[in-house]
């Protein structure tokens, strides 16, 4: 856990400065809008991915080390090549689970964050699940436990394996010759991420695109369809919190009104999407029908409240930070009450993003909470600064961060909803 941690207080600078250079570079070179507020909630959704993975907060059916230890057949040693068979294992089972997740109903609420966002950067590849909580698809890496891969294999490439998806979240690299043939590119991933019905649950590949090519599921882009992004039944909101459960609290509901007692135990396991058919007409969902023609989510946004939000997310950057650097001496319980803490934050802020009455509720719960563990700890979690000067001037921040949200909760929220085309003020304008 600390481990990873630490790993986490080099990625997300790096990740966040290569997003910003991608941003700049839009401006720069195609005048492209710098979408504020789309961005804040996907680096938001990246930071609770990583809360809930360097904390821990995950559950396992069953664990590769266990695996191999009990099913193993050969004992083999690390050698290139040991390395390389892992890779393409892992890459394997990564494809397996991730057509599933896009395949089943149930397993389509650990996913959806990933597609949530209506653009297509470098952002959105942080949108990662906090919902799939329980790990099921180490089942997909039974040949390689089989075969005796040592754990600590698989545990080296496996966060390796996952950043190498960062780089292909972009609309500014065209198609790459030679390399489209068993490499997962920009073009090929553009496609996974669009709705256009010709595109849509195509190239699930991770980083080899031959797993598609194989079973059948590649497509490629199509200069005449540019892609269209998002999900069909869209989220319509910047809380990556309540992007995470959206679809779950869905089929819920719909099991719970359909009369049918088989359509209440099949409707988790049935093709994404699937409801009773004695539920849509009494309770419909909004849905995309014609994916060329739809109005993006963009609630209205002044200038104050944009740099408002800039000002938690970099609030909230710096907290994730100093929580990761001294991940060993806060110690797990009280990690957990901080990791709260912060995403209590970014529930609170990105309901303002939504222009929610109450947002300034949730911003003053979090702060009469923040000024709690400060009154009652001493400090900021154990982390002691000469003078206490943190713990001031967090005591500070609290305070103001609960007056501005308040006062923008009444004043932002009067302005007449516009869409993000007709603001008084863009950043990149």
């Amino acid at each position: 856990m600390e481990q990873y941690a630490k790993i986490l207080t080099i990625a997300m600078p790096v990740f966040l400065l290569t997003v910003m250079g991608e941003k700049l570079y839009g401006w720069v070179r195609f005048r492209h809008h710098f979408k504020n507020m789309d961005m804040i909630s996907s680096l938001s959704s990246g930071f609770t991915n990583s809360l809930k993975d360097a904390l821990g907060l995950g559950i396992s059916i069953i664990t590769y080390a266990w695996m191999v230890e009990h099913w193993a057949v050969f004992e083999i040693k690390s050698t290139i090549w040991v390395w390389l068979i892992a890779f393409v294992a892992l890459d394997l089972a990564g494809y397996l689970g991730h057509l599933l997740n896009h395949k089943v109903n149930i397993l389509w609420n650990r996913h959806l964050i990933h597609h949530s966002s209506e653009e297509f950067n470098l952002a959105c590849a942080l949108r990662q699940s906090i919902s799939g909580i329980l790990n099921i698809f180490t089942i997909f890496l039974i040949p390689a436990a089989i075969v005796g891969v040592p754990a600590v294999v698989i545990a080296v490439l496996a966060p390796i394996h996952l950043f190498a998806q960062f780089w292909y979240h972009t609309i500014y690299i065209g198609r790459m010759g030679f390399w489209e043939k068993f490499l997962v590119t920009p073009s090929h991933h553009r496609v996974h991420h669009a709705i256009n019905p010709i595109y849509i649950d195509k190239n699930h590949g991770q980083i080899f695109i031959i797993w598609d090519k194989i079973f059948g599921t590649f497509q490629e882009e199509l200069p005449d369809v540019p892609p269209v992004y998002g999900i069909t039944r869209p989220v319509s909101t910047w809380n990556p919190i309540k992007i995470n459960w959206q679809h779950l609290w869905l089929l819920v509901q719909d099991a719970w009104r359909t009369r049918s007692w088989y359509d209440k135990a099949r409707i988790w396991f049935m093709p994404t999407g699937w409801r009773p058919a004695d539920v849509p007409e009494r309770y419909p969902v909004k849905k995309i029908e014609d994916v060329y023609n739809f109005e993006k989510y963009a609630p209205a946004a002044s200038p104050t409240l944009i740099a408002w939000t800039w000002i938690q997310f970099a609030f909230t950057f710096l907290l994730i930070f100093t929580l990761f650097s001294n991940l060993m001496q806060i110690g797990l319980p009280n990690a957990i009450l901080c990791g709260a803490f912060i995403f209590l934050g970014i529930y609170a802020y990105t309901e303002l993003m939504d222009r929610n009455p109450q947002a300034w509720l949730w911003e003053t719960a979090r702060n009469v909470l923040g000024m709690g563990i400060l009154f009652y700890m001493g400090n900021w979690f154990g982390v002691e600064t000469p003078g206490s000067w943190l713990s001031y001037l967090l005591g500070s921040y609290f305070v103001l961060a609960t007056g501005l949200t308040i006062a923008l909760t009444v004043v932002d929220i009067k302005v007449k909803p516009t869409q993000e085309a007709e603001r008084v003020l863009e950043w990149a304008e």
